[in-house]
């Protein structure tokens, strides 16, 4: 009886927790492909260049992955095909234990988003997590013949739809924006309040006496205490936004980007850039009042060239790539801004005609 009752329990706990995993990410596929990108980045350079190769493919595998664990949590849940899906759970999850492992002890990607923007997690926090489901899903490894074996045409047919509607949302998110926007950038943002802490930043001290690490509120005015080190005791109060910045070679343009009315163009990467839809822009690029600017991680020759060829005469300004891909998930995408403020963000299959953006600035 025991044993039902825990095989019960893991199986929900486990079934639900990877459903609400994928779910998350089928909100934002674009996302969990940065993070793999980063992480085949890493391997790259620290165990085999041989990781080089799945860079490109980076979107494709996101997909795959949030559509396997999706279809897994529920596969799960109604007992379909016991033997195949604990097995796949458990290698799954061995892959996911060694990402967050590797991450948190090397502190190499410091967020390993497992659950998409919603929920942030540190590298350790996620792989205690992972340690927690490595552990359950084992133990339903183990005693995978203690649980029932649906095999029914019906649950066949749930657990196939299941994930081509997951495939199809993930597709939705990718040739649109995400459905739910969790950033830091998101829709009615002021970026520049976002700057700043929201709050006194609390900090505790840790010093060492006698060989002894004694945690502190305050720093001692006693010299024989040494200073090893501090922490902040209210992280929330931190600012929501500290990787935002543009400049070119004249020097830093950030202030000026976050004041009037400003329409940018992000172009995070000229080598995956949708040039074939850049003609969209064209209408909405003079709008009376509107400044129009580029913002891009290109080079600068790369940017003149594509301004040359759509015969753009506008101002351009450079940014962090890894930031210029949370501001929109679009290459390139469309921000309207209002004294600093995000008004609308657009993806390019989506582009805004003239009188759309027109009536964005009269709020």
């Amino acid at each position: 009886m025991l044993k039902k009752i825990i095989l019960t329990l893991f199986r929900f706990l486990v079934g639900g927790l990877f459903i609400f995993s994928g779910l998350i990410k089928v909100n934002d596929p674009v996302g969990t492909s940065i993070k793999l990108e980063e992480y085949f980045e890493v391997f790259s350079n620290d165990i085999a260049s041989f990781f080089e190769v799945f860079k490109p493919f980076s979107l494709e595998l996101s997909v795959f992955l949030i559509v396997l664990e999706v279809a897994l949590g529920i596969m799960l849940l109604l007992n379909y095909k016991r033997n195949l899906t604990v097995s796949l759970l458990l290698v799954l999850i061995l892959f996911f234990t060694f990402l967050t492992f590797y991450s948190a002890y090397f502190n190499k990607v410091t967020d390993c988003g497992c659950f998409g923007d919603a929920i942030k997690l540190t590298p350790w926090q996620s792989f205690y997590k992972d340690i927690v489901l490595v552990v359950m899903i084992g133990v339903l490894f183990v005693l995978r013949k203690d649980l029932p074996d649906n095999t029914s045409k019906v649950t066949s047919v749930l657990v196939g739809g299941s994930a081509v509607v997951c495939l199809i949302l993930s597709v939705l998110a990718i040739r649109n924006l995400p459905f739910i926007d969790f950033r830091a950038y998101k829709e009615g943002v002021d970026i520049t309040e976002a700057m700043q802490p929201s709050g006194v930043l609390e900090y505790r001290y840790i010093m060492k006496k006698d060989g002894e690490e004694i945690v502190m509120d305050e720093y001692p005015t006693d010299e024989r205490y040494e200073f090893v080190d501090m922490q902040l005791k209210n992280p929330d109060a931190l600012p929501k936004i500290a990787d935002f910045g543009v400049w070119n070679d004249e020097g830093d343009f950030t202030e000026a980007i976050l004041e009037g009315d400003k329409l940018l163009i992000v172009i995070s990467s000229y080598d995956k850039m949708d040039a074939k839809k850049l003609g969209n822009l064209d209408d909405i690029m003079d709008v009376e009042g509107v400044e129009t600017v580029i913002v891009t991680a290109t080079a600068a020759d790369e940017i003149e060239q594509v301004m040359a060829v759509q015969g753009w005469e506008v101002p351009y300004y450079f940014g962090d790539a890894t930031v210029l891909k949370t501001i929109i998930r679009s290459n390139p995408g469309i921000v309207l801004l209002k004294d600093g403020t995000v008004l609308k963000k657009y993806h390019i299959n989506n582009a805004p005609d003239l009188e759309e953006v027109k009536n964005s600035y009269r709020y």
